[in-house]
């Protein structure tokens, strides 16, 4: 096996050799402890069983706590086969043996759970005078949080019986969909006239091609990116038929009257904080629309199409080696904090990153994280675009925020999803700003001062967009079965509005909706990602104002995973996120980045 140096030294724009090591977890899809760990997690979960089953009610404090414990325990032995399968089957989601692995462990997680679905039923369950006396033992100060945050769940919960049905019921639903998805748009492939010659491409390839200079290769290639997902529409279209339709049945059953409800209620946040957002976002529409209509005339075009909004303003876009990103982003991280650096300097030297461009790999990038006893894994598709720098750079802030909050228990370990994109935005922010710094040219300034610009379209308003789209879709699908047209007419609704006219869009972009997997795995995530980037345009302020006095502060915030609730973790640093003028605040940053950009542009001419 190769060295981190040495790996170092062959990989290219494409990132060769960078993948991850997943050994530290098993040996391979064929390990026998996989089915040994599977068999004792249902051991486990039998004997938790004949141990609590009926007796939550009359436990003390420090029994509780005990209790609580001994179910960490058995979550994470049972989440581990899964968290592998799903990483292998990332990594090449046309390996027969994953996709077989991702099968059977999910199967065997559905048994396990339901043994012990009864013990959050009987902590939802017991009356608030009881929960008060159990919170008062020193022993549940760890188990606070988690108790209140399932407790708000009590209206929709369902009885033990009805519960463990729909875990069941979700492998041959929802689960088998998402599934199929991912399986059917891991197989495409995408055949691209390069220079000439016709070349057939993954799906991160393609998308590379939208920060190439040649104006019609980049309409070409998203064109046949889209039109290629188009004509498994059937499937696809069944697909996103059935996420919405299993989820109107569910949200019936538990009494949701709100779609986006149980996001909410997971994300720890009031409906009204989040519609306050969204409607402040979509307030500043015209900001993002100023921003494209400069950005045609930086390209000398004019009208700019949907497929200009990332081209590159130099005549030649420049090319990253893996090795020259991983230099920049650690540079950069170690001037903000020298902690940042380290940890994230883990992930290249121990293989925690599969970066290298493959058929077959899933599309997109993640950082994924199984327990606080174990470190994080980043998946991406390296191509050697700066947008691919910044990527890299944005998962690395999730793996450094996990690895912070690895000090917290499994139950305080996962930040609420409005909370989990700070570390990750900040860290493209800190990436920027010392290229910035470090850039005198003004033509290489101006082009990064448009990838900030563009990073922020694509987080802040571009996710409010499929956000809007998203909650139109579910809205519409109660009233009977959706076809392709009408989905891609809802699209292009929510489209139509952020770009007002600005920006034209290819005929093919009707068919956008086709490659979005947050639809499918992650029910109204995409409003997270604007809301964590708003507050984090916040935060960074806040450190160009107060300097090194800010970091420490931050830091706590980081290493707090999700032990409180956001409004509550931000208010100890001086945010509230209730007042609707905060949001605001996020906007003049990004009116800053504009008219420095203006700026830039003016000193040019």
């Amino acid at each position: 096996m190769k060295s981190e140096d040495e790996i170092m030294q062959t990989v290219g724009l494409k990132a060769e050799g960078v993948q991850w090591n997943l050994g530290e977890l098993y040996a391979g899809p064929d390990d026998p402890r996989i089915e040994a760990d599977l068999a004792e997690a249902r051991q486990q979960a039998d004997a938790f069983a004949q141990q609590y089953r009926g007796k939550i009610a009359t436990l003390d404090g420090p029994g509780l706590a005990r209790a609580l414990g001994e179910y960490e325990r058995l979550s994470e032995l049972e989440g581990r086969p899964s968290f592998y399968a799903n990483l292998l089957f990332a990594a090449d989601t046309q390996n027969q043996k994953a996709q077989q692995l991702v099968h059977r462990t999910r199967e065997a997680a559905t048994e396990t759970s339901n043994l012990v679905v009864f013990f959050s039923l009987d902590l939802i369950a017991l009356d608030d005078d009881r929960v008060s006396v159990l919170l008062a033992a020193p022993e549940m100060a760890d188990y606070r949080h988690y108790l209140e945050t399932i407790r708000r769940f009590k209206p929709y919960t369902l009885s033990e019986k009805e519960e463990q049905l729909i875990n069941q019921k979700t492998l041959t639903g929802r689960s088998a969909f998402e599934q199929l998805y991912e399986e059917l748009t891991g197989s495409l492939r995408f055949r691209v006239s390069v220079d000439g010659q016709e070349q057939e491409l993954s799906d991160g390839e393609v998308m590379a091609l939208l920060r190439q200079p040649n104006r019609e290769l980049r309409k070409h290639a998203f064109t046949v990116f889209l039109e290629t997902h188009a004509r498994q529409s059937l499937v696809i279209t069944s697909v996103f038929n059935t996420m919405f339709l299993d989820h109107k049945v569910e949200c019936e059953m538990r009494h949701y009257d709100d779609v986006v409800l149980p996001t909410h209620l997971a994300n720890e946040i009031a409906p009204q904080t989040v519609d306050a957002m969204m409607q402040a976002v979509e307030r500043h529409y015209p900001l993002a629309q100023e921003y494209f209509r400069l950005k045609a005339r930086l390209l000398g075009l004019d009208t700019l199409k949907n497929t200009d909004i990332y081209a590159p303003i130099a005549a030649e876009a420049e090319q990253l080696t893996f090795a020259q990103a991983q230099s920049l982003i650690l540079t950069a991280f170690g001037r903000f904090n020298g902690q940042f650096a380290a940890l994230a300097t883990d992930f290249f030297q121990k293989r925690w990153i599969d970066a290298e461009v493959r058929a077959g790999k899933r599309g997109g990038a993640f950082c994924a994280a199984l327990t606080p006893t174990h470190h994080p894994y980043i998946l991406s598709s390296y191509n050697g675009t700066s947008r691919d720098v910044s990527t890299l750079a944005h998962e690395l802030g999730h793996g450094i925020h996990y690895s912070l909050a690895r000090k917290q228990n499994l139950m305080n370990y996962d930040a609420p999803l409005v909370l989990a994109e700070t570390a990750s935005v900040f860290a493209e922010i800190v990436l920027t700003r010392h290229l910035l710094a470090e850039t005198k040219n003004p033509a290489a300034r101006r082009a990064l001062l448009c990838d900030l610009l563009e990073e922020i379209y694509g987080t802040v308003f571009r996710q409010t967009a499929l956000t809007r789209f998203e909650m139109a879709g579910h809205r519409q699908r109660r009233s009977g079965q959706l076809s392709a047209d009408d989905i891609g007419a809802l699209w292009l609704q929510e489209q139509q509005k952020l770009f007002g006219d600005s920006v034209e869009m290819i005929p093919a972009y009707r068919w956008g909706w086709t490659y979005i997997s947050h639809f499918i795995h992650s029910r109204f995530y995409c409003y997270s990602s604007s809301f964590g980037e708003l507050l984090t345009l916040a935060l960074f302020q806040r450190y160009l104002d107060e300097g090194e006095t800010f970091v420490p502060s931050y830091m706590r915030l980081l290493e707090s995973g999700g032990s409180q609730r956001p409004e509550h973790a931000l208010a100890q640093i001086g945010i509230d996120i209730n007042q609707p003028e905060f949001w605001d605040r996020g906007f003049r940053v990004i009116q800053g980045f504009l008219t420095d950009l203006q700026g830039e542009v003016a000193s040019s001419q």
